[in-house]
């Protein structure tokens, strides 16, 4: 086998290097830096935001507890109100009750009919007057006890929109 192709050995690998501890250690500080810092950056963060999250929770809290008392004083007020209100209607009703009661001891009594109605002209005009006055009051009361009543409440919207600003 003249022509027999003469196989050549092919070279031997490089030997690998060995790299260095102190070599490796500086590159993955290098590598590992960056992240770290995004780490605590990121931690940082979010640390601000569940403090910002607790300071708008206890503020948020702290307005509906006032907001909640404000309420409950509107709510009160307005009770007391209504009481009134009421007492102030029954006593108008008892006053005309009794006015109507003594116009008919009268109209019984009565000798004749222009008598008659002569007491009922009189009856008809001092009840007009009355039940005028009466209605005078019990408006004025009705705007006092609404006024009172919102009274709580408007006080604690001037101070949260005072807040807010």
């Amino acid at each position: 086998m003249a022509g027999a192709v003469k196989k050549t050995a092919s070279p031997a690998p490089a030997p690998i290097e060995e790299t260095s501890a102190p070599k490796f250690e500086k590159v993955a500080e290098a590598v590992s830096a960056p992240a770290t810092e995004m780490q605590a950056n990121v931690r940082k963060a979010v640390e601000k935001g569940v403090a910002d999250t607790r300071a708008a929770f206890a503020n948020a809290k702290t307005a509906a507890e006032e907001a909640t008392g404000a309420l409950e004083a509107s709510y009160s007020t307005a009770a007391k109100g209504v009481v009134a209100f009421n007492a102030k209607a029954f006593e108008a009703l008892r006053v005309n009750t009794e006015a109507n009661f003594d116009f008919i001891k009268s109209a019984i009594g009565a000798k004749s009919v222009s008598e008659f109605v002569a007491l009922q002209g009189e009856h008809a005009r001092k009840q007009a007057e009355t039940i005028s006055a009466q209605a005078k009051e019990i408006a004025a009361l009705a705007q006092k006890v609404a006024t009172d009543s919102v009274e709580p409440i408007k006080s604690q919207v001037a101070r949260t929109l005072k807040l807010a600003v």
